[in-house]
């Protein structure tokens, strides 16, 4: 029987594609420190669990397709902290920030239209275009002008005839920039002068460091009718499993074609909800000591690179991830070859190659992502079996 085109087409991801070599690699009693996913092992609030041990109704029924009012309500207080003000009706609840960035794009995007988008950038922005039948035209940030927007002119020049939209992540996965607030002007005014939309995955909001500042899309005047913000609680209160999400516009007619979509796949998790509106709630008393965690780890982790021969990256200014460039001709083979051919002490690391968060052929072959969500002590035990490894390795580009 034959499989789609569109499911041909389907990119495999590179985060979770190794993951069969890891288990082997576990298999055999090699430990692995997996600084290749963005899975936070810091605590969940506890006032989450709480609040679904407490669920106490005898049916477990569908919710709202727009999500729990009281849920929606929370997040509405939420962003007033930032000084950003959304109605109620501003915000719909989506399973995961992945069905956001779904809903955003089938609801702007007939099939072959196009999204410019700054890369590297989330890899399943990929998978996601082919679901939505969407073509993603990549303008490229390079590690040397540390991830910064690109050029206006660069981005202007692969605006079509059937572009509808800029697709951003900010603070970025997997870069950890941060855009500031003349990057997010100059967006905001090619947006204007050529009438798209502003995607913005605000996932890592929280996540800045060194005094930087978060400018959201949401606080841009001159398009507040064409931001659409993207969003989840996963990273924000380490609830990956949770798969609650949620997507923010202006813009009416957008959000009542996303509740179409959103009626069709009926309602979003119903118990996690609940959760959610709790965390929310313990919002101040949670996020400030995670957000220190994180920094600690981030400057740990770039203290130990810094014993690396041929590693080239900057210290990010928020989320939790790094692009680095390795003195390896294919990061792929590299990775591959960490869980397949390397230990040191009965340890090894995986990293995610940084290919699939390019869709320029070619781009990021010598490039991985880390993302720095261990413990102080294991980031350190972790790219000491780097820094090894790149002593060792047959086919290490360093002098």
């Amino acid at each position: 029987m034959k499989i789609s085109l569109r499911g041909e087409m389907m990119p495999q991801s590179p985060i979770r594609k190794l993951a069969d070599l890891a288990d082997s690699a576990k298999k055999k009693g090699v430990e692995v420190f997996h600084l290749n996913i963005g899975q936070p092992d810091i605590e969940t609030p506890a006032v989450f669990f709480k609040a679904i041990r407490e669920f106490n109704d005898d049916v477990l029924s569908y919710g709202p397709s727009g999500g729990l009012a009281e849920l929606r309500s929370v997040i509405v207080d939420y962003f007033r902290n930032f000084n950003l003000v959304i109605d109620l009706d501003q915000v719909w609840i989506t399973t995961g920030g992945s069905e956001a960035i779904i809903f955003a794009m089938m609801s702007i995007c007939d099939p072959g239209d196009e999204i410019i988008v700054v890369e590297p950038f989330y890899t399943n922005y990929n998978g996601f275009a082919v679901m939505a039948q969407v073509k993603l035209n990549p303008v490229t940030a390079r590690v040397e002008d540390g991830f910064r927007l690109p050029p206006k002119e660069k981005i202007i020049e692969l605006i079509t005839g059937r572009t509808r939209a800029i697709l951003i992540s900010n603070p970025s996965n997997p870069t950890g920039t941060v855009y500031t607030e003349e990057e997010m002007y100059i967006l905001s005014q090619i947006c204007k002068r050529h009438n798209l939309y502003l995607l913005s995955d605000e996932v890592y909001r929280e996540f800045v460091y060194d005094g930087r500042r978060h400018i959201s899309a949401l606080s841009l005047p001159e398009i507040d009718d064409r931001v659409i913000i993207l969003d989840s609680i996963s990273k924000r209160f380490s609830a990956c499993g949770a798969r609650v999400g949620y997507i923010i516009s202006r813009n009416k007619e957008f959000m009542t074609t996303v509740l179409k979509f959103a009626q069709a796949r009926l309602c979003p998790p119903t118990l996690e909800q609940f959760g959610a509106i709790m965390a929310f709630k313990d919002y101040f008393s949670y996020i400030a000591p995670v957000v220190k965690r994180y920094k600690r780890r981030r400057d740990v982790l770039f203290d130990s690179l810094k014993e690396i021969p041929g590693v080239f990256g900057l210290k990010p200014e928020g989320a939790f991830y790094a692009v680095l460039k390795l003195p390896v001709e294919d990061s792929e083979d590299f990775t591959a070859w960490l869980l397949t051919n390397f230990s040191l002490d009965g340890k090894t690391t995986m990293l995610a190659p940084a290919r699939g968060f390019y869709a320029t052929p070619g781009m990021g072959k010598d490039e991985v992502r880390i993302a720095y969500v261990l413990k102080a002590d294991r980031i350190i035990e972790a790219i000491r079996v780097l820094k090894d490894a790149l002593r060792v390795y047959p086919r290490c580009t360093s002098s």
